[in-house]
């Protein structure tokens, strides 16, 4: 017997004070599948449909939830019928004011969706409604307990970061960011709200060309590791365009590349160098991070229909399709070249020799000595990694060819030793902590 189909449409009652406007299409009979977890992030004007798509599938043909805070039941046929994915039912729910945070049947629909997609407006609307709220707490536990697929658009995808722009006080340009990174408007926000072990550490930005979005996402990026102590990194689409992520960290670009100019970006702070914290980033100074032009690094994908374009968020240091460019600010003023890979694995590269790098006492407890015989200079730059290629913070001193760092505090085991010089060459050595 075949399923029948209900539409149902709520209007709100505000005498009422009611939270929420319901619009459903669909069966009404909730159905259980497997769904295939993932994350769509779309930066905003119209849908790209191919990523769409893809959002759809992950549902397994269970029930999928909108969630918005202004607008009515526009995503209902597109999801339901438009793009050719059978799905059970496809709820929209427009929550009206916060008390919806608190509303059972929103929870309720919560539990039972397979996917949700948060539509744009305001960030801050949304974050003001949910966060703390059964409803955040619902959306947490279904992403980490159900698998279930998420994504959004424009303010639905500013959202879904560990670290998110909240526009408390209403969007922020770059030219005013990049002026004074701790304006009032550059609001970024690292309270707990939703959250998702892909997008650990990372925000988001959206209609990333429309208007140009670079230098405050940069200035995000600033801001992050000045308040928190956090190299973020950072994911950002243009308008119709997409990044389509799924659980073992692919991410994929969809978009109208070549008849458009769709792309997305992946962004992060140069870990292949020594330091990596911006010159200025203070309260009434236009912001600085140049470190020799070298400051940022951004891997910029075109979208296609097939989304052939990925990058690894596993390593964040390798992708298909792409290309890698530097950024940097200087005086408040943002700038853009061409760059090299990010390489910043110490198992990747071969041991230099004796003759090049000489490490005192090794194996070592305390103090370690390190004389460099062939690399004298001001330019040279040193990093310390784990087996693992997370860059260890350790104080450095330098002095003619010999270096000296302390130890002490780390455990026990391999650590290598990067030496970045101005030509462009890496030298590693392995130091052991006994």
């Amino acid at each position: 017997m075949k399923n029948l189909l209900f539409i149902i449409i709520i209007v709100p009652t505000l005498i009422l004070g009611q939270s929420y406007t319901s619009y459903f299409t669909g069966n009404t009979t909730d159905v259980v599948t497997n769904p295939s977890g993932g994350i769509c992030l779309m930066g905003g004007a119209t849908e790209d449909d191919n990523a769409m798509k893809w959002f759809l599938q992950r549902a397994n043909g269970g029930d999928i939830l909108i969630l918005r805070t202004t607008g009515s039941n526009g995503y209902n046929s597109y999801f339901y019928s438009g793009l050719g994915i059978p799905v059970n039912s496809v709820e929209t729910i427009v929550c009206n004011n916060s008390s919806a945070g608190h509303d059972p049947y929103i929870v309720q629909k919560i539990q039972q969706a397979e996917a949700i997609w948060f539509a744009g407006g305001d960030q801050w609307t949304y974050i003001s409604y949910w966060r703390n709220t059964p409803v955040s707490d619902a959306i947490n536990h279904a992403i980490q307990h159900r698998n279930i697929a998420i994504g959004g658009t424009s303010a639905g995808m500013a959202i879904l970061g560990k670290y998110y722009f909240s526009a408390q006080n209403a969007t922020v340009s770059s030219a005013t960011a990049l002026s004074n990174p701790f304006n009032n408007a550059v609001t970024v926000d690292a309270a707990a709200f939703l959250n998702n072990s892909i997008l650990n550490g990372t925000i988001t930005d959206t209609h990333f060309d429309n208007p140009d979005r670079k230098g405050r996402l940069i200035t995000f990026l600033a801001r992050i590791k000045t308040d928190y102590g956090v190299y973020a990194k950072a994911i950002a689409c243009d308008e119709y365009t997409a990044v389509c992520i799924d659980n073992n960290g692919i991410a994929r670009v969809f978009g109208g590349y070549p008849t458009y100019d769709d792309n997305a970006y992946f962004i992060q702070s140069n870990c292949g160098l020594s330091v990596q914290e911006p010159e200025n980033c203070s309260v009434g100074n236009a912001l600085t991070w140049n470190l020799n032009g070298l400051a940022v690094k951004a891997y910029k994908i075109k979208g296609n229909s097939l989304g052939n374009g990925t990058f690894n968020l596993n390593t964040w240091q390798s992708g298909v399709g792409g290309v890698w460019y530097d950024w940097s600010v200087t005086n408040g003023v943002f700038s853009e070249q061409a760059g090299v890979a990010l390489n910043c694995s110490p198992l990747s590269v071969a041991e230099s020799s004796k003759s090049e790098i000489e490490i005192y006492p090794n194996p070592a407890s305390g103090k370690v000595k390190v004389t460099l015989n062939i690399l004298n200079g001001k330019e040279n730059t040193f990093c310390l990694y784990n087996t693992l290629g997370q860059k260890i913070d350790v104080t450095m001193t330098k002095k003619d060819n010999i270096i000296e760092f302390d130890i002490s505090d780390l455990n026990k085991g391999l650590y290598y030793l990067s030496v970045y010089t101005n030509d462009g060459k890496v030298y590693r050595k392995k130091i052991i902590k006994n």
